[in-house]
């Protein structure tokens, strides 16, 4: 069936922002929704462990809470998976992080089991190893030790679903669904004491859309936030048309692929290391190249010659293809032709597979699946209330979204003003932005792009890489220094 032109074009931008479901969008779309949650009460557990070296017992509830639509009325019952530390020495002091991944809409599994959950599956530096061996440990990153933790599943994933009687496609939109965030954080502070805590929204892929949504949302109702961290952002989300001339969108890809060139072997290091590799094609990508692209055809020969030669050191192409394409390869071509019979993974460019095979990290996936239905029957005892959603109702398409007051995420992207507006009404607002180095989706160039074009206060941003992809906590090196910005940030080291 020919699609319309309007959904070509958002195809591959959502399955980009799909950021953590093996599962194609388009199965998503023929998923019946999913079944009903019996819980009339908190599943309540206590629990014990050693956190960045402290010994800290909590408890951890599954909880239901009902947050209402625009109109007042119930919208959707959410289930939210939070731990607190028993008996903290000033609990109104304490920061509470909101935490969630992205979609649209996907449930926070890959956060609460890869990097901020008190329980996360060990992935082994071998990429090879199997995913079905993959163990569940404790995590000894978490920010339990300084702060508590609540995982928000929108409705439709996780054990959240719509109201009653309610029409799923109303909470299909970047406003609707930032305000299931946003009456989430209100009403677990109610219910739990918490509204004088310091409060911070967590938010990965899509959910870099959401965050700022919401905590615009949250001020219109008084309850500001200290900050925000966005773990592979999309606020600008630029990069994602690599249209012939979109110009800015290979110039923020370079670095990608210079370091993914230099994961698999292919770049010329000429003996250098990793951050100084990626760290020249950075400085390459912004200054030589970027001139160049913007000369096109009036560009000396010479200096495209030598800009192709570049290109082939940093990315592992010859230059004579790059002289034959204009001096540019989207991020999709570059994981198809880089190793010739081969496709490397959207998410993260250090898995390699066969190139008419399923997603390289497929496997992985599905361990994070299967480790997190074992941590909710084993540990939390909420194994029996019904399905944990992994893939949403999203029946309205991929034209079904709306995005925004734009209506489109190609449009003049609203995202990053609403960040503006939160520093300018508040000076003690800060941000985070952070993003794995081998992630084909949302860049560290991209990163680099959007802080520099910001007008947000210097003093109050921080960016960070680490080695990996989308989810650089795979690697439990990445995973640490991870989990140590953000404590950084939550007990006001920055």
């Amino acid at each position: 069936m020919t699609r319309p032109t309007s959904y070509r074009l958002l195809r591959p931008i959502l399955l980009c922002l799909l950021a953590l479901l093996a599962a194609p969008l388009d199965a998503q779309s023929a998923t019946a929704p999913p079944g009903p949650v019996v819980l009339a009460e908190p599943i309540v557990t206590r629990h014990h462990g050693s956190f960045n070296g402290r010994s800290v017992a909590y408890t951890a509830r599954v909880e239901p809470l009902m947050v209402s639509g625009a109109d007042g009325r119930p919208a959707a019952r959410l289930v939210t998976i939070s731990y607190v530390a028993d008996a903290p020495a000033r609990p109104a002091g304490r920061p509470v992080l909101f935490i969630f991944n992205g979609g649209p809409i996907a449930p926070s599994t890959m956060l609460h089991m890869g990097a901020f959950g008190p329980r996360r599956v060990a992935v082994p530096d071998d990429l090879k190893s199997d995913p079905a061996k993959f163990r569940l440990v404790d995590n000894n990153y978490t920010l339990l030790d300084v702060a508590d933790l609540v995982f928000f599943d929108p409705a439709g994933t996780g054990f959240s679903r719509i109201a009653d009687g309610v029409d799923p496609a109303s909470q299909f939109s970047n406003i609707a669904d930032s305000r299931q965030l946003a009456q989430l954080v209100l009403e677990w502070c109610r219910a739990n004491g918490r509204m004088e805590s310091p409060k911070y929204l967590i938010g990965e892929s899509y959910g870099t859309l959401r965050a700022p949504e919401a905590a615009r949302q949250l001020a219109s109702e008084g309850a500001s936030l200290e900050g925000i961290v966005l773990l592979g952002q999309a606020v600008n989300i630029v990069e994602y048309s690599q249209r012939p001339l979109n110009l800015i969108s290979y110039v923020v890809s370079l670095p990608t692929l210079a370091a993914t060139a230099w994961e698999l072997g292919k770049g010329e290091t000429r003996g250098r290391s990793f951050d100084r590799f990626v760290n020249d094609a950075r400085n390459f990508a912004a200054g030589e190249y970027l001139g160049l692209l913007f000369l096109g055809d009036t560009a000396p020969a010479a200096r495209r010659e030598a800009a192709a030669r570049r290109l082939q050191e940093f990315t592992g192409l010859s230059a004579d293809w790059y002289l034959a394409h204009a001096l540019r390869i989207t991020k999709t071509d570059y994981q198809r032709m880089l190793i010739p019979g081969s496709r490397l993974a959207t998410n993260d460019s250090r898995y390699v597979g066969p190139a008419d095979g399923p997603d390289p990290m497929a496997g992985l996936f599905q361990a994070y699946q299967d480790r997190f239905a074992e941590y909710l029957r084993d540990d939390l005892k909420a194994g029996g209330i019904g399905d944990y959603s992994q893939l949403s109702p999203f029946t309205g398409g991929l034209n079904g979204w709306d995005w925004g007051p734009n209506k489109s995420p190609f449009g003049d992207w609203p995202y990053g003003r609403a960040i503006s507006d939160l520093m300018t009404a508040n000076p003690h607002f800060r941000i985070l932005v952070a993003n794995g180095w081998t992630d084909t989706q949302t860049t560290v160039g991209a990163m680099d792009y959007l802080v520099s074009q910001s007008g947000w206060p210097r003093d109050r941003v921080r960016t960070a890489t680490y080695r990996g992809g989308h989810m650089a906590y795979t690697i439990e090196a990445s995973l640490k220094r991870l989990t140590d910005d953000v404590r950084a940030m939550v007990t006001g080291k920055w």
